[in-house]
């Protein structure tokens, strides 16, 4: 087997590669040329130098960049990870945005019709797209209402995929993926930004967290656990839409109060609104704060999935709760503030 994954060098990439590397494939790793590689998350999943994994120049904005990795590579599945994948950035950037990680699906597409290459395609798509949620919880059949460039740009892939599914009977799938999370999530990140600044805390680094909307909920789950989901969706006998989620939620307070109590400190809030604030109940320290320049212009307050389908059509689950996850992360950023 041998997979082309786009996005290599971003956490699910990254997390994909080690997965399939370890059973037996040989990889070839998408990535866009830059003057300074960003190789760290393969580093600390030591598989940089693996034998059986191969980083090739590719530019998914560019089609024919694209028609000349797959004529290359001649990979029997395409992961497509690759996206600008922060919300907040997409507001600044929504035609980049758009290019990135909604025209880049199209291109990849039309390249596997061009080329004639024989290979399952997976593209990720993103709870983002349910944005403003018509019902709770949210499945494959849920309307969308996508709330950002990011959102959108994500749902003119999603739709690009299953056209060609259907127009070209195309081995093509979409995991509607709600947020996973890991010690190698980007640092722009809330889940990533809080248990830094708690590691930063700690080690007497930083005094303070500043946080936008405290009231936002997810349903999160472990990047490892969700990158094998994406491995099962191109298994399956035939091409399909998959959610994968845990079927939880939590609010961004609640992600607060576990990463802090993974370093024995019990948080606790005060006041209303942007005066709102979280405090060390042992000692009264302000330990976060509310800083409006963190909100979105338009909100995602609520995303729950329902990850039924998936665990009856591949046998797939989330196996990590958001105890072990936190904990997890927490770990990580104290051993690299140390």
């Amino acid at each position: 087997m041998k997979a082309l994954i786009t996005g290599l060098t971003g956490q699910d990439g990254a997390y994909l590669a080690k997965n399939l590397l370890e059973k037996g494939y040989k990889v070839f790793g998408g990535v866009r040329r830059i003057s300074t590689p960003n190789f760290w998350r393969l580093e600390e999943l030591k598989i940089l130098n693996h034998p059986n994994l191969k980083i090739i120049d590719l530019d998914i904005t560019d089609l024919s960049s694209c028609i000349r990795a797959l004529n290359d590579c001649k990979p029997t599945e395409l992961y497509n990870l690759a996206a600008q994948s922060f919300v907040a950035a997409s507001f600044k950037q929504p035609l980049q945005t758009i290019e990135a990680s909604g025209t880049s699906a199209i291109n990849l597409l039309e390249s596997i019709r061009i080329t004639g290459v024989n290979c399952k395609f997976y593209q990720a798509s993103t709870s983002e797209m349910f944005g403003s949620v018509v019902e709770v919880p949210q499945n494959e059949d849920t309307p969308f209402y996508p709330r950002s460039p990011y959102g959108f740009a994500k749902l003119m892939a999603h739709w690009g995929t299953i056209n060609y599914r259907e127009s070209y009977d195309f081995f093509a799938s979409s995991g509607i993926l709600f947020n996973h999370e890991s010690p190698l999530r980007g640092i722009e990140f809330i889940t990533r930004k809080i248990t830094d600044g708690v590691a930063k805390i700690i080690k007497g680094k930083n005094d303070c967290l500043e946080i936008g909307n405290l009231d936002a909920k997810r349903d999160w789950g472990d990047a490892e656990d969700y990158v094998e989901g994406m491995r099962l969706i191109l298994s399956a006998e035939k091409s399909d839409t998959f959610v994968l989620a845990t079927g939880e939620t939590h609010s961004i307070r609640d992600f607060l109060v576990k990463a802090f109590s993974c370093v024995d400190i019990k948080l606790v809030f005060e006041g209303t609104d942007l005066n709102e604030i979280g405090i060390d109940k042992k000692t009264n320290k302000t330990l976060v704060k509310i800083n409006p320049k963190f909100y979105r212009p338009a909100e995602v307050d609520l995303l729950i999935g329902d990850p039924s389908k998936a665990k009856n059509v591949l046998g797939w689950k989330a196996i990590t709760n958001i105890d072990k996850l936190v904990q997890k992360m927490i770990n990580a950023d104290l051993k690299r503030q140390s």
